[in-house]
């Protein structure tokens, strides 16, 4: 089986205060991309922060579902600015793969302190509602936050209640809804390709 990541590296070390002695030492076997091997965690948060898209995510945590470590872990892949908690500080992270060490997450304790924390940006329920709007039609501004529920009750009447911009992804199956990791990484997609990809 092929061992992926970086052996330990032979001395004399680069003078770079970012990178572990320890990792150094004994290798990186993290999953980071190959730009941070050897990186502290203090040092690949400091620059994910300094590149990150202006994307935020918000993710209303009514009971331990374990998909929402599958949400923090796209939140970090599309380096979103910031990633909201609403509701239990407790969540799997086992399914985040210790993706969440490097990002910015900020906890509420109610839907009412999160709205009053984030009344300067655009707020996106993604849920399959009635009348919500279709993702390809939909708009999603520069400075939104994107919003999702549990697997099983999705986001909850007194937030819906709440945002103004309700967003759906189409399907054409006998499913009702798709898996909200899923859902939530294909929203982050169609952001960053409709604020970054396309603009290049």
């Amino acid at each position: 089986m092929m061992q992926h990541g970086a052996p330990p590296l032979e001395k004399p070390w680069p003078d770079d205060d970012r990178l572990d002695p320890q990792l150094l030492a004994q290798g990186d076997f993290r999953n980071v991309d190959d730009k941070y091997r050897y990186w502290t965690v203090d040092a690949i948060r400091a620059d994910m922060q300094l590149t990150s898209v202006s994307l935020e995510i918000a993710i209303e945590n009514v009971e331990r579902d374990f998909n929402m470590g599958t949400i923090v872990r796209n939140a970090n892949a599309f380096n979103v600015r910031r990633l909201h908690v609403i509701g239990r500080r407790q969540w799997n992270k086992r399914g985040a793969m210790k993706t969440d060490a490097y990002l910015d997450i900020l906890y509420y304790a109610s839907v009412d302190e999160f709205i009053a924390s984030n009344a300067d940006k655009v707020l996106v329920a993604v849920d399959n509602i009635a009348n919500a709007t279709p993702l390809h039609k939909a708009q999603l501004p520069d400075n939104a936050v994107l919003i999702f529920g549990g697997e099983g009750p999705g986001i909850s009447q007194e937030l819906l209640d709440k945002t103004s911009r309700h967003v759906a992804i189409s399907q054409f199956g006998s499913t009702r809804s798709i898996n909200v990791g899923v859902a939530s990484g294909i929203l982050m997609y169609k952001w960053v390709e409709r604020h970054i990809l396309l603009k290049k």
